[in-house]
């Protein structure tokens, strides 16, 4: 495996673009524990900014590149979809962005919308939703609301470091377990073992999974790819604890990079499976829009020598395009080392038995409480 190496730009002025003196420029690092290498603007700014030489020659370090977080308002916590290529038609996301860095994210273009980069800025300039928990008691209260299950963790990671300021995550658990709702919940931070008992008793009642993502057992390659996530070693160790603890937890390995940590998708599933897990999912790699470019200039540092043969690869299980989702995506996969994957994962699926039947998470328990009804049994 070859060594991370921090990228140097030197790209020539160019009308129309300014450059940012706050963003890393020759020689300098990124900031330890960041993903991106760059902090180029978003497709919907009117400026490119872009990182150079101002010719000082300064070996100094910059100073850390620290997190800021901002409080957000929003009207709704619950989004819906109808999205083909997922599998539930809600979920929840208690912040944007997320500190973890996963080089990889393809939620980083959501950052354009707000006017901020899809690289640094999406992993350091956070927005948190402290109001989530009334708000989502306030639409399950609504008489024209009916449930299904919620999926947390399917944009950015609910239990990503800010939480252990924030608690977001725990005021929406606690508003799931008064209403009798089911959620399943993806994470890639031990920091789920917090909750236990919060999820303990959801789980008694058939009102929860969870998934853990695991990317890659070795170290080097995930704190390089996913800098500020726990390391594999816990998230493992998350996996055993909620198994004992009696929640029907799973692992999922995503994203599969082809040529990068593809080749470790068999050991992951086997060690899961030994720490208690029952079943698994896998995805592989999508790079759309500025995600792209951002995974390439990664992987030129971490990966040069295989560089370009990994961006092949994916190029083929894309029809040629770096990202296309009728071709990565869709039910019937149209590229061999795509099928390839699959394959392999349906076998060491069935080798590891991670193939247990998955009963519906329980809808028929949820009710809005006489806490917010003001409605008591007449006899309780």
């Amino acid at each position: 495996m070859a060594r991370a190496a921090h990228l140097s730009f030197h790209p020539p002025h160019r009308p129309g673009v300014t450059a940012d003196r706050d963003l890393p420029a020759k020689g300098s690092a990124t900031g330890k524990g960041r993903g991106a290498r760059s902090n180029q603007s978003g497709r919907y700014e009117a400026e490119q900014r872009i990182a150079i030489d101002d010719g000082w020659d300064n070996d100094e370090p910059l100073p850390p590149l620290r997190t800021k977080v901002t409080d957000e308002a929003p009207r709704k916590i619950i989004t819906f979809n109808d999205s083909p290529y997922v599998g539930f038609d809600r979920s929840i996301n208690p912040y944007r962005g997320c500190e973890h860095g996963c080089i990889y994210c393809f939620a980083r273009p959501t950052h354009a919308y707000m006017g901020l980069s899809p690289g640094l800025d999406f992993e350091s300039r956070l927005f948190a939703k402290p109001s989530a928990s009334k708000l989502l008691e306030k639409e399950l209260s609504n008489k024209r609301y009916r449930p299904r299950a919620i999926a947390m963790g399917t944009n950015t990671d609910p239990y990503q470091p800010i939480e252990k300021r924030y608690q977001i995550m725990r005021g929406i658990l606690s508003t799931f377990d008064r209403f009798n709702h089911p959620v399943s919940v993806l994470t890639k931070s031990q920091l789920i073992l917090r909750d236990l008992d919060l999820l303990v008793p959801l789980a008694e009642k058939g009102l929860t999974r969870t998934m853990i993502s695991i990317t890659t057992r070795d170290k080097k390659l995930a704190r390089s790819m996913e800098p500020r996530a726990a390391a594999p070693k816990w998230r493992f160790e998350a996996i055993r604890k909620m198994s004992e603890a009696g929640i029907e937890v799973g692992v999922m390995t995503a994203p599969m990079i082809p040529g990068l940590n593809d080749d470790e998708m068999e050991s992951i599933l086997e060690e899961a499976a030994d720490a208690g897990a029952k079943f698994c999912g896998f995805t592989i790699i999508r790079l759309p829009q500025e995600v792209s470019p951002l995974f390439q200039e990664w992987l030129e540092a971490f990966a040069p020598n295989r560089a370009k043969r990994i961006m092949n690869h994916i190029r083929h299980m894309n029809g040629g395009r770096d990202y296309d989702p009728q071709w990565s995506r869709s039910k019937e996969i149209k590229t061999e080392y795509a099928r390839l994957i699959a394959l392999r994962h349906k076998k060491a699926r069935v080798k590891y038995g991670l193939d247990a039947k998955l009963a519906p998470l329980d809808v028929s328990q949820f009710r809005v409480p006489p806490s917010v009804t003001g409605q008591y049994d007449l006899f309780s």
